[in-house]
């Protein structure tokens, strides 16, 4: 089965595992942020987490997965409901990450709780979840992940050089060059759009004189900053 290309083609995530902690009237919230690309690696976060905070009252988690924010799952773990995973889920799918855009995944959230013997009611669980997932993400690194497009280029031996060169020099990603008993084939990368796709394919028609086309090879998810 061919499966449906999503309709984000760039979108944030975490670069990797961080942990921040609050106190709030006592309580410890402990919180775990982690970059995943599947359910089962959310829940083996999960489970780790209870394994190693095994006193602690509540395992409170949210996370979001896909390009397309496809996948979002919480769980309260023992708080009232609606007062911790949905909160934790919110700070994630609301946070702002660059010019107003809100488009965090491949993200999971866990909130450790220490109870402290202060009762914190209803508003302020929901606060103290939402803000330590905030406080998590103050302190995490960012990365943005783009959707390129993968074309192959076929060239004679002798012309494959000066070509890629000509293609790096214009800005061109060129991943390698793959040698044949017929020739040479670049393998490029471009901004998964069509816009970006045409102006290389006039590029390409006016630096070989329309000899040669750009095969298309698929396409892959990369992190670009």
């Amino acid at each position: 089965m061919t499966e449906t290309p999503s309709r984000a083609t760039a979108y944030t995530t975490v670069a990797g595992a961080s942990r921040h902690e609050l106190e709030i009237k006592r309580s410890r919230f402990i919180t775990v942020l982690a970059r995943v690309d599947a359910e089962e690696g959310a829940r083996a976060l999960i489970a780790d987490l209870r394994r190693e905070f095994h006193d602690a009252r509540h395992h409170c988690s949210a996370f979001v997965l896909g390009p397309d924010r496809t996948i979002q799952r919480s769980s309260d773990d023992g708080e009232p409901a609606g007062t911790a995973g949905i909160p934790m889920l919110d700070a994630l799918t609301k946070r702002e990450t660059h010019d107003g855009v809100t488009d965090l995944s491949d993200v999971v959230a866990v909130v450790v709780r220490y109870f402290g013997g202060i009762l914190l009611g209803a508003g302020g669980l929901v606060r103290a979840y939402s803000e330590s997932v905030s406080a998590g993400l103050d302190s995490a690194l960012l990365v943005r992940r783009q959707r390129l497009r993968l074309l192959g280029i076929e060239a004679p031996h002798a012309a494959a050089p000066r070509l890629e060169n000509e293609l790096r020099t214009s800005g061109v990603v060129v991943l390698g060059t793959d040698h044949g008993p017929s020739g040479a084939t670049l393998r490029i990368a471009l901004e998964d759009s069509d816009a970006r796709a045409a102006a290389f394919a006039a590029r390409l028609a006016s630096l070989t004189g329309g000899a040669t086309r750009a095969v298309p090879l698929g396409t892959s998810w990369v992190d670009v900053s």
